[in-house]
């Protein structure tokens, strides 16, 4: 008699009742079914670094139909027909933009989730583990859960601490507005940025390619903040907290995988919470916040704009061309832009594309609407004790302990804050 077909949701609330296994892998086989099927979803939810950011989790009746609507989102041609008539995700290809997931109505497309080898690595307890949060955290799990009760509550789950990927995009901040300042010479030059969204990135990339010589040679945040982090503790396993899938993919690409080993979503890290009884109201503040206003409000659409703008005006030791900027959300308005790019339809000098509308703060696997996100965003970078990078002593300090005697210096580094674009 064939074995029923679990669902993602149930596999994946079988695997959680049996973390506390010796060994995890062997203790599951009984979960696997009859087909070869079962054990391809068994292996997708241990071994989700194997698998595209998203799954396919069950043929569609739909599959023949070139026009469907989950292969026509799809901007990067990650979507196949096999000669069977199955859709499938090419790992190589799908960039975790989760636009396949929104418009399927029948629900065959799941978010990938690390959470099971996340918990397995921090119950082996011989490394430390690092939880590394976006800077589109702020009120995501409460409106009175402060960044502190969040440090408590990552403790008590085993993580070694907690880091603010705001005080990189701080560091990235100055790298960009150095970066501006030596490039844009002219009228007609204009920079895009590459700091944060990985879908935008891979839009001018895969798209619009032409437009490569204007991105600076910066990682995001996150590429940053692991690389840091590993640099400062060798031996420490690096888990960063973000809104969208997107970052899953960013991770694995082979020039900067050397710096995140597992990405949670807000949501992801939600489950962990209720899985392990933690109640964040009733914990004790730990508070270690040192990342400017410019690096917290990353997070929403025109942050980082406006972050480098702020950042340029205090950096220069000369008068040059002024930062006009456009932000761009969304991909509809993000393609937009780049073909009048392409076309010379514009007359601003400084680009800043998000692949969600809002910004990060409307990432797909946040918990809280993005209105009150950026609400909340904008409240935690107004109370920050620095306006600026430049301003922020733990990042001056920072530099100096890697070893950047000047910021000047940020445009020479090849080993934290920059890579091949």
């Amino acid at each position: 008699m064939p074995v029923k077909k679990k669902t993602f949701e149930e596999l994946y609330e079988e695997i959680l009742e049996h973390m506390n296994d010796e060994d995890i892998e062997e203790k599951l086989n009984f979960l696997k079914g009859s087909s070869k099927n079962e054990e391809y979803h068994l292996d997708c939810i241990l071994h989700p670094e194997k698998y595209a950011p998203v799954l396919k989790w069950e043929k569609c009746d739909c599959s023949f139909n070139k026009h469907s609507k989950c292969i026509k989102s799809c901007d990067f041609d990650a979507l196949k027909i096999s000669d069977d008539g199955n859709i499938y995700i090419e790992k190589d290809k799908c960039i975790g933009c989760g636009r396949c997931i929104e418009v399927c109505e029948k629900n065959r497309f799941k978010p990938s989730k690390d959470i099971i080898p996340v918990l397995n690595t921090i119950r082996l307890n011989n490394r430390p583990v690092y939880a590394l949060i976006a800077p589109a955290f702020i009120g995501q799990f409460g409106s009175d859960i402060t960044p502190g009760k969040l440090r408590c509550a990552f403790k008590k789950m085993g993580f070694e601490g907690m880091v603010e990927v705001a005080l990189f995009a701080d560091i990235l901040t100055l790298k960009e507005a150095l970066e501006f300042d030596k490039n844009i010479k002219k009228e007609s030059d204009f920079q895009l940025t590459s700091c944060c969204c990985p879908v935008w990135i891979k839009m001018i990339k895969k798209i619009y390619s032409t437009l490569i010589p204007h991105i600076p040679p910066s990682v995001s945040p996150m590429i940053a903040c692991g690389r840091v982090v590993k640099k400062l503790v060798p031996q420490a396993v690096t888990v960063f907290i973000g809104p969208c899938l997107a970052k899953k993919a960013e991770a694995r690409e082979p020039d900067i995988k050397d710096a995140i080993d597992y990405v949670l979503t807000f949501q992801e890290v939600n489950q962990i919470f209720g899985l392990m009884n933690i109640n964040l109201k009733n914990l004790s503040d730990i508070d270690k916040e040192h990342s400017s206003e410019a690096g917290r409000i990353y997070a929403r659409s025109g942050g980082v704009s406006e972050a480098v703008n702020r950042t340029l005006s205090k950096i220069r030791k000369q008068d040059g061309i002024k930062l006009k900027y456009r932000v761009a959300q969304g991909p509809i308005e993000c393609k937009e832009l780049l073909q009048e790019l392409i076309d010379g339809k514009v007359n601003e000098n400084f680009f800043e594309g998000m692949g969600c509308v809002g910004g990060c703060v409307g990432g797909p696997r946040t918990i809280t609407d993005k209105e009150l996100g950026r609400k909340n965003v904008n409240i935690y970078g107004s109370e920050s004790e620095y306006a600026t990078p430049i301003d922020n002593l733990y990042v001056i300090k920072l530099l100096n302990k890697l070893g950047f005697d000047t910021i000047d210096k940020l445009l020479e580094d090849r080993n934290f804050f920059s890579r091949k674009i």
